[in-house]
């Protein structure tokens, strides 16, 4: 059988397999990407765009009914028909097409199939009809595989849903048992409640357990105003089914019905399956890498996104995908390797800088370190806090508008390490605290960034007068 030769092979056509493959081809080098289900993989069909489209409809009702006049019109009930209709044309109802020409658009080449590693830069890519296409790499290979849900074992007898299924229902549940109470979990009980499911959530410690305690609070009491059931800190400890009903007895001895269970309890690497044990590595490990996304031990083998398990996030993977395909293309040209901090081959941001918004009611927005995490790294830490219902722009946005933000400050540097929003709309303000956290861009400039009145963004200004009155009175002590 003929062996098909490129300088790199991209095993996963999800956004990260596809910044890497962009930014390798750009580079001059000859690509293929290898896909057994969809290109433009979970994020694009089952995750990210699904979820926020059908979280969508009810954050807009919400909005409209924070607002007099606005409110009286909002007096209806949402379509879930077309709720679903649009979440269908969201992911091309789950074709490709699309996707597909945009690689072929960029010089890249698509191979369907599944992926195995067979030796060092040998690929084998079996497809669904049995035809099997054997690839070779003349400087690396990339693992893109991602991640996928993991059910815990208490679960597993009664199948319950993953995230998949949950964002691709085209018929709704009349209950929904969440098992989880992490960024999904949340997300999915805002959706399936705000589109009038009755949510139960059964949480073992507490609520988005990495971000700031009040932004945790926040979600808590927004998800309450939902009606959703909140079950904490609580564990399954045997679950079954009836005719119509999954049976739920906690670990408490009380028992929760639901016509549906989602287990989103974490997620697993997907490596179970692809040779790793034909190249000296575990199957269905993480794979360890070094700075520059190279899988450790190895001089060829690279692994980017989910699979790496650094930062579990897609745009995260779409960055650590960009300097992926930079570094490759620069290694196989003989250049030179920025690998120093913040240098073009390396992946710093997933140590220092990670962004996220959570999508619930209310939003959550946050980057860089907590303030736990800064006082538990040695930094010297100023906190400054802001009720974002004292700003001007929170009366404009909703007649009674509740959020509240932290700033965490090096306090010897006098530059942001951490910002935390917990409010409506709050999703904007966050690309601005990025920049801020990732250029260390010292407080004492920020002043000169105006923000527009009357808007949230004058939280800034709120942050610096507070910095300020702090800094006057310790240095007059």
């Amino acid at each position: 059988m003929e062996t098909k030769e490129y300088d790199l092979i991209v095993i996963g056509a999800g956004p990260v397999g596809e910044n890497v493959a962009d930014r390798a081809t750009a580079g001059g080098l000859r690509t293929v990407i290898v896909e057994e289900e969809l290109v433009g993989g979970s994020c694009s069909y089952w995750a990210c765009v699904p979820s926020k489209a059908l979280l969508r409809p009810h954050g807009v009702l919400s909005e409209a009914r924070a607002v007099a006049g606005a409110r009286e019109a909002a007096a209806g009930d949402l379509d879930i028909p077309a709720v679903l209709r649009r979440r269908d044309a969201a992911v091309g109802d789950w074709d490709d097409t699309g996707q597909a020409d945009w690689l072929s658009s960029a010089g890249i080449d698509l191979v369907r199939g599944h992926g195995e590693l067979i030796a060092p830069r040998r690929v084998r890519v079996a497809a669904a009809d049995d035809t099997v296409t054997l690839l070779a790499a003349r400087h690396a290979v990339a693992v893109c595989t991602g991640s996928a849900p993991r059910v815990p074992a208490e679960l597993a007898d009664i199948q319950p849903w993953t995230s998949r299924d949950a964002t691709s229902a085209h018929e709704l549940p009349a209950s929904l048992a969440i098992v989880g109470g992490g960024v999904v979990a949340c997300e999915l009980a805002t959706a399936y409640a705000g589109l009038g499911v009755r949510v139960t959530m059964i949480v073992r410690s507490g609520l988005l357990g990495r971000v700031e305690p009040f932004a945790a609070d926040a979600v808590r009491d927004g998800l309450e105003t939902l009606g959703v059931d909140l079950r904490l800190p609580a564990a399954v400890a045997e679950a079954h089914r009836t005719e119509k009903n999954a049976v739920l007895t906690l670990d408490d001895g009380s028992r929760v019905v639901a016509e549906q269970v989602l287990a989103a309890t974490g997620r697993i690497p997907r490596t179970s399956d692809l040779g790793l044990e034909n190249v000296g590595l575990v199957p269905g490990d993480w794979l360890a890498v070094d700075d520059t996304l190279r899988v450790e031990g190895t001089d060829w083998l690279y692994a980017v996104g989910d699979v790496n398990h650094r930062v579990l996030l897609t745009h995260q993977g779409k960055y650590q995908g960009r300097a992926a395909g930079d570094v490759i293309a620069a290694r196989a040209r003989g250049g030179d390797v920025d690998a120093a901090p913040w240098g073009a081959h390396v992946a710093t941001a997933d140590h220092a800088a990670v962004p996220q918004v959570v999508f619930t009611e209310p939003e959550v927005a946050a980057v860089g370190l907590t303030a736990a995490q800064a006082q538990d790294a040695g930094h010297p830490v100023r906190v400054l806090d802001v009720d974002l219902a004292s700003l001007a722009g929170a009366a404009a946005r909703a007649d009674d508008y509740r959020g509240r933000a932290r700033a965490v400050v090096d306090d010897d540097r006098g530059v942001l390490l951490g910002a935390t929003f917990a409010g409506a709309g709050v999703a904007d303000l966050l690309q601005a605290a990025t920049i801020a956290v990732v250029g260390e861009v010292p407080l004492q400039r920020l002043w000169h960034a105006v923000p527009s009145f009357p808007t949230l963004a004058e939280v800034w200004l709120r942050w610096l007068e507070a910095y300020g009155r702090e800094s006057a009175l310790t240095t007059r002590r």
